[in-house]
Order: C-alpha cells, then structure tokens, then sequence
C-alpha cells in the first residue's frame, strides 16, 4: 500500500506559516516576502555519497536446512475447502515436502577495504552459510570466500576475485568522532539496495551485551534489517564504525542504531586477514568492579579501574608482578575507568608486548612491567570457573566461563563467585568455640579445622577465618556472605584467626573508615573482593 499524505494537514500547515510570517514583517511587506527564494536546505551529501555508493556491497546468502528447521508455518486452508488440497499439494512442494531440505536466504551489506577483494561484513550476516554472493552496485555478482570471523566482535572478512580491481573504502580513526559530529550510513535496508541515511552520533562507548568487548558508537542515522555490516562513515568518507545493532520494538528504525568502532574493528580485520583469526592478548588475571564501598576502602577518591580478584595459575603476571588486591588504574598509557574498560584494551595489545601498567597497592600507585601472553579459545576453557572474571584478560562474555589454566577470552566482566562444593543454605550453621568473636560485622567466625573443612566441603588449599553464621539483615549478608565462605584477607592483610579479624576491623574503625575490604574465599578457592560497611 502507498503511504498515505494528508494534503489539508499541509494547507493548515503553510496557513499557519503566512499568518507567522505576517506578523512578523507586517502586511506592507507580506508581497516582498512572499517572493523572497526560499533556503536550500543543509549541505548535501550527494557528492561524498556518490563517492562511496560503489565500495559498499550487498550480501545475500543460502543456508541448505534439513527438514523443517528454520521454515516458517505454511498457509493452511480451512478443513473442508475447495482449496485445501491444493494449498498443501503446493507447499509441500515449495519445502521439499514433509522432512525434504530447503534452503534458508539472508540478506546484509559490507564493503570492500582492498581493491584486490576484500570485504568487511557482520559474522550474523554469513554465520552458517553454505553459499555467499557479493552484488555490486554495477550489477555484478561474485562469489565470496570467507577468510575469517571474530564472533567477540562480530567481524567476518570475505574475499571474492575480481576481474578489475574494485573501489575500495579505508578505515578512519573512530577516537577522534564526537558526540554531535555528522556520520553517513549506506547499506542495503530490507533488501532495497545501496541506501543512504544521514545522521549524528548520539552516543559512544555503548555496553549493550553483545560481545565481551563492547564499545559501540550509537547513531541516530537510520539503520534497518539488511542495514548488518554496512559501513559508517565520517564527512571525509572514512569507515569509523561497522553497523551491526538496532533497538527497536517494531523492527525498524527508531533512532537508535549502534556500530562497531574502527578503533576496535580495524585491528580485528587485519588479524583476519593475515591470519584467518584474532590474537589478541592476555594479562592472566580475574577482575571485578571497584564499587563506591571497595574505593572507599582503598582510599579511592573515586570508584575507578579493575580490581585483581585473582591471578591465573601459569600465566604472565604469575610472577608476582601483579597481586591479587591491585588496582589497575592504567594499561599501556590507557586509563582504566571502568573495570570493563581492561579487557577491551588488553584484548587489542600485541602477544609478547611489554606494557606498563599503574596499579594501586596498599594505598599507594605502582607501575610495574607485564609482558603480555596470548588469550586462546578452547572448549576447556569455556568449563568451569564461572566466578569472578578474569581480565581479556580473559572473559568478558558472561554466557561463556574459562578455566584456571587456559581462560576463555569471552568472560571479562564479572560474575558472583559460585557456592562452594556441596555448600547449601540448608546447612546447619556451625558453632564456633567460646574464643570466637560473636559479633564481628555480623558474622560468627571460627577457625579452619578438619571437622570445618568438612562439614562446608573447604579445600585444604583455602587458608583463613571461616564464616560459621551470617546475622540476617546485616551488612555482610546485604553483601552476598554465607556460613562456609572464608575470610582470607582484610585491608589486604592476611587473616589467621578470628581475634585478629577483630582487631584489624577495630583498627580500620580508628582511623575513620567506613567499609572494611575483605578477600573472601568460596569453599573451592575462587576468590572475590566485598567492602561490608562498619558503621
């Protein structure tokens, strides 16, 4: 259906324009004002589109599904009428019948970085795919080979042989685009072909759980479905982000588009283009968020960077270079914000690279030399330790976890530590001895003996004060502690029973501050970090 205009809404909307515009310079001046020409508008894109159009590429690609996976319901005709046999006679046949194969197609766009024939595409846009097909905007279609693809990121490059070298577009520096700044998307919305829509960028470093490294730019330039792996430009005609997200509830454009940054994305199709895979690099510790408490606790003077919960067995930092308890506030010159801003800058170092990193240790800034390992994926690796994340360090996608000895590079965002083996909130508590402080924010304690390590399953590698008892409606309860976990540290100093757990939080109190930092062991060893408030 042709969209509907509404011609009396426009006459009442020119009306309202002349009575606006006479009484703004009277009616002597009305007929000088009607002959006045008009503006022309904004600045036109046409010549730097123009420019561009031939680089950007169609895909469409086929899937052979058996059976009938992925085939949508078929019409069905009411029982009894004239057309029901027909109508499954015919959709029978265009499914190949009941369990036949059929072929499943999809459309997205890319461009072409190299004239020789590589392209730049979504990893969902030719995921699965048995057969992929480059058209042009010259109408020639080509083949593709798919070189490699990075599914952290989202990033597939493909090479098709040209028989003439192909307009070819070059990444820009995403760093330097601005909040405000003009951006230009083409892609091949619904299938309609090169497609041009102008916007802003509305936003930067967006987190939106896609991929362990997220840090799209969002644009209010109209992306649609189609629009997937289609470049977004800046006002030179440079690549600064690859369209690949929208949030919408209609599933079209509503404003709200996000790209993957050239500053991210550049790196990653190199890598795949030399090596048919990512390399990226790997510091070897488990990370977690430094929160208002944690900060207060270490003297922040505001929550920044990424707190080491635990350093890998065997990996680079393995050392003694950095500790469990650091603060890593900068990586290679880059500052860390966030705790999610570290995986994300060691994933984009190079394997063997020497970097400085600054970190907090017992109150005051370091800066210690790392050299850098190289993250690996593996099935093991995505097994077990599901606790806090390492750093991408090792896995910042929280559907995946890594192991101890060979982290996953998809879990660099944190997750609560599990439960100790066999631990249930059914467990009785145990009664400490009459030495035990009772009330020490609010948590009975006790000493690690055989009889406790047994009865919370505590491995004889876990060393500390055991919490016997959590007062409900505490503090330490409010901050996720249970009869089982094991006080290991507090203030970075190690614990070895439960009157110098005592003291040390006494002495915290003295010198005015309000949360103690506690290292906390599950029953298994996993380690994380809580600030329980004092007061």
């Amino acid at each position: 259906m042709a969209p509907t205009t509404r011609p009396t809404f426009r006459r009442s909307l020119a009306l309202l324009a002349g009575v606006a515009l006479l009484a703004n310079i009277g009616l002597t001046g009305a007929a000088e004002a009607q002959s006045t020409p008009l503006l022309n508008g904004p600045a036109s894109v046409a010549d730097l589109a123009e420019g561009l159009l031939d680089a950007v590429v169609n895909i469409s690609t086929s899937q052979n599904v058996k059976g009938d996976e992925g085939a949508g319901p078929a019409p069905r005709a009411p029982d009894g009428s004239p057309f029901q046999e027909f109508f499954n006679d015919f959709f029978n046949k265009q499914q190949g019948g009941q369990g036949g194969n059929h072929n499943v197609s999809s459309l997205g766009s890319g461009f072409v970085i190299d004239p020789s024939g590589y392209i730049v595409t979504n990893n969902h846009v030719i995921e699965g795919a048995d057969d992929i097909e480059v058209n042009f905007a010259n109408g020639t279609k080509l083949k593709a080979k798919l070189i490699g693809t990075d599914t952290k990121t989202d990033l597939s490059v493909l090479k098709v042989e040209p028989r003439t070298p192909l307009t070819a577009v070059k990444f820009g520096d995403s760093s330097d685009m601005r909040i405000g700044d003009w951006v230009m998307a083409i892609g091949n919305p619904f299938g309609f072909g090169g497609s041009v829509t102008v916007g802003i960028i509305s936003g930067r470093g967006r987190n939106i759980n896609a991929g362990p490294y997220d840090n799209f730019i969002q644009t209010d330039a109209a992306i649609n479905k189609g629009n997937s792996g289609g470049p977004l430009f800046n006002m030179k005609g440079e690549v600064i982000g690859i369209n690949t997200a929208i949030i919408s509830p209609s599933g079209g454009s509503i404003g709200i588009g996000f790209s993957v940054p050239s500053e991210l994305a550049a790196g990653v199709v190199n890598q795949l283009r030399e090596f048919g895979e990512t390399r990226r690099g790997w510091l070897g510790v488990r990370i977690q968020p430094v929160t208002d408490d944690v900060a207060d606790s270490l003297g922040l003077d505001t929550a920044k960077g990424a707190l080491v919960a635990g350093v890998i067995k065997g990996g680079p930092v393995d050392n003694g270079s950095i500790k469990a308890g650091d603060v890593i506030l900068k990586f290679d010159g880059k500052p860390v914000n966030e705790m999610r801003d570290l995986p994300r800058v060691v994933a984009e170092s190079p394997v063997g690279k020497e970097v400085d990193v600054v970190v907090l240790r017992d109150g005051k800034e370091q800066t210690v030399k790392v050299t850098l390992g190289r993250l690996e994926d593996s099935d093991q690796a995505a097994s077990n330790d599901a606790d806090t994340s390492p750093d991408g360090v090792i896995n910042p996608d929280p559907e995946e976890n890594d192991d101890m000895d060979e982290p996953n590079p998809d879990q660099d965002q944190v997750q609560p530590a599990p439960d100790g083996k066999g631990q249930t909130d059914q467990q009785a508590p145990v009664t400490p001895d009459a030495r035990t402080p009772k009330d020490v924010l609010g948590l009975s304690l006790s000493q690690l003996s055989p009889e406790i390590r047994k009865t919370f399953g505590i491995a004889e590698s876990v060393d500390g004060v055991v919490v016997t008892e959590v007062a409900p409606g505490s503090a330490a309860a409010e901050k996720g502690l249970k009869a089982g976990d094991v006080i290991v540290e507090v203030a970075q100093e190690f614990m070895k029973s439960p009157d110098a757990v005592a003291a040390k939080v006494q002495s915290l109190k003295q010198e005015g501050r309000r949360n103690a930092q506690l290292m906390i062991a599950s029953a298994n060893g996993d380690l994380r970090f809580i600030a329980v408030p004092m007061e």
